[in-house]
């Protein structure tokens, strides 16, 4: 009985592999709707019609694309009549969802105008961007002080004091050899490409008379006005009699960042990335009120939101900073605030553990309050949340874990030098179970020229194919407005290829659409198959570190999902999301957390194979030494 039962199930089983072998064979012939390629489909400064909105999603269904990830943007074309997220172009939104519903085309929206961040004209000052700044006021020891206190830069008119803080001004404190390197807002940009660490430089050593002794530290906030005016007497100092106080007037103002490239009436302030009122207030002034719009096809057309290219800068403060701060670090930020302006607080080793610890608080936050958060909204009304999740001011694979659709990006003719962006992300979607991971593909500068086709592009997309990718959105294809005597049409200044239903060949290319929905239904089969686990570096604003191994695959794993997720059985480095691996790469770093190697130790007691270089500290404060 046993054998007969054995042998029933052996027939069940292979009674499974044939229908999946059958329903392979018939989804590569036929290729399902949802692996259809996409693309990015740019409106162009209020160039819009209803008409030519039907003709383009006309043209991609005779094509076969499947899908638009929209963005406006401005790039030198005459500003059209139709106002960004005015009424006349919500209604246009409206029809375009209602359109794209009857031809099967799926619908991503970017969540502001332009092509990054999170940003426009509804979000206020107040929950925009902060930045740190200070003046400073020098008080001879041993007087009375009733003044008022510079008051620091202000941009935008918006300004909120933190705190006033007083020092015994240390000998040589302008001497810049002294003071610890902070990255200003504006140098944490998009720039920062592959391996770059973006952290402090070590200070070389400072004497004790050049030191702020945090002892000494003197709080006066609270004798400090709201209009800035200090009252205090200044205690006397030993030694000289022309010893002085340093007085720091600390606050916070938008940093300026807005976003863009977008048109006039769609650009503003970037929402606040630390809190989640940030977010809030940008999803509520836009996407939030597009689902309204479009109903319930909001969650099925109108399928996902978005964020793209990084390059709104970073910042380092938001209204509740003191208070995340020691959530997340356990200690009293207040008495380091001096190392924000370059000084040297108790010792260089504990001023760039501070530094530390302050971008390590932002890439928190950044991920929790942030992307973690807009997500969560976006799932409230049914979308799918998609983003190029690199290059932040963050630890990017941390802040790629809560986006469902991880996004790269290759460039022609020869992927560009953001290409490593396709491993990391695809690392991402393996280790988490995202099925799809989007390429922004074929991205392309003035040289295309209209140069560019399927035969041209192939060999670099096969790449992509080989490498992780399996959702191209081609870059890109302009909206055009008009349905007839314009040619070649609307054009998206000199970025992109030129891919859209003004172009000669585009009535001739179902044929290349078929083949790349044929790839990616394939590649979405099955689980990835690597030998190597990449632990990526606790550092913020860590960028992704890949590997050179010749006949072997691997992925990258993030700090946050690798202590969340990942267990040992027989041998093999096993994740939920089905994933397993014969070997842990460390991360070429001299500081990690205890929580790692006691992560770490816990792998090999239960029998992981682990290689690695061992780390010599611990980084930041917390629970310092």
């Amino acid at each position: 009985m046993k054998r007969i039962t054995m042998l029933g199930w052996a027939l069940y089983a292979l009674l499974g592999i044939a229908a999946a072998a059958d329903d392979l064979a018939k989804n590569f012939v036929t290729p399902p709707a949802e692996a259809r390629p996409w693309v990015y489909w740019f409106w162009l400064n209020g160039n819009l019609t209803r008409e030519g909105m039907t003709a383009d999603l006309e043209a991609m269904k005779r094509a076969g694309v499947g899908g638009v990830l929209i963005m406006e943007v401005d790039q030198g074309a005459p500003v059209g009549p139709v106002a960004f997220m005015g009424d006349q172009w919500r209604d246009l939104f409206k029809h375009m969802v209602s359109e794209a519903h009857r031809l099967g085309i799926e619908v991503n929206m970017n969540n502001d105008a332009g092509w990054n961040g999170s940003g426009g004209p509804w979000v206020p000052l107040d929950k925009a961007m902060q930045v740190v700044v200070t003046s400073e006021q020098q008080v001879p020891a041993g007087t009375k002080f009733a003044g008022d206190l510079p008051k620091p830069r202000v941009n935008g008119g918006f300004y909120r004091d933190i705190a006033v803080l007083a020092f015994p001004t240390p000998k040589d404190s302008a001497n810049p050899a002294y003071r610890i390197r902070n990255l200003p807002a504006k140098d944490m940009s998009w720039g920062g490409m592959h391996g770059d660490s973006l952290d402090a430089a070590p200070t070389p050593g400072v004497p004790a008379e050049s030191v702020v002794a945090k002892e000494g530290i003197v709080d006066l906030t609270k004798q400090t006005d709201a209009e800035g005016k200090l009252t205090w007497d200044a205690p006397p100092l030993p030694g000289s009699p022309a010893a002085e106080w340093t007085v720091i007037r600390f606050g916070h103002t938008f940093t300026g960042a807005k976003s863009h490239p977008a048109p006039a009436t769609g650009g503003g302030p970037e929402c606040d990335k630390l809190s989640p009122e940030g977010i809030e207030a940008n999803y509520n002034g836009m996407i939030g009120k597009l689902v309204k719009d479009v109903g319930p096809l909001a969650g099925k057309t109108f399928a996902a939101t978005h964020v793209d290219s990084w390059e709104v800068g970073a910042q380092n403060w938001t209204p509740k900073m003191r208070e995340e701060f020691k959530r997340l670090r356990g200690y009293e930020m207040l008495p380091f605030l001096p190392v924000l302006t370059g000084r040297v607080v108790a010792s260089a080793e504990i001023s760039e553990r501070f530094l530390r610890d302050v971008r390590q608080t932002v890439s928190d936050l950044l991920t929790e309050n942030y992307i973690g958060h807009l997500g969560k909204l976006a799932h409230q009304d049914g979308l799918r949340l998609s983003m190029e999740a690199y290059t932040t001011p963050a630890n990017d694979q941390d802040v790629a874990n809560s986006v469902d659709e991880p996004i790269c990006e290759f460039w022609w003719p020869d992927g560009g030098g953001l290409y490593w962006s396709v491993k990391a992300m695809s690392s991402v979607a393996h280790v988490n179970g995202r099925p799809v991971v989007g390429a922004e593909a074929f991205t392309s500068d003035d040289n295309e020229r209209w140069r560019a086709h399927p035969a041209t592009i192939k060999a670099l997309g096969d790449r992509a194919f080989c490498d992780g990718v399996n959702r191209y959105i081609v870059h890109r294809y302009a909206m055009q407005p008009w349905t007839a005597d314009r040619w070649p049409g609307m054009t998206m200044g000199p970025w992109g290829l030129h891919y859209e239903r003004s172009n000669t060949w585009w009535e001739d290319s179902k044929a290349w659409h078929q083949y790349v929905a044929r790839c990616q239904y394939l590649l979405r089969q099955g689980t990835f198959v690597a030998d190597v686990l990449s632990l990526q570096s606790e550092e913020p604003m860590q960028r992704f570190t890949t590997l050179a191994l010749s006949g072997y695959d691997y992925d990258g794993i993030s700090p946050q999902a690798f202590l969340k997720n990942v267990t040992v059985r027989d041998g093999l480095l096993k994740l939920p999301s089905g994933m397993s691996y014969r070997l842990l790469v460390l991360p070429e770093a001299d500081a990690m957390s205890p929580r790692m190697l006691e992560k770490i130790a816990a792998l090999v007691e239960a029998g992981a194979t682990v290689v690695g270089k061992p780390p010599v500290k611990a980084p930041g404060l917390t629970d310092y030494p």
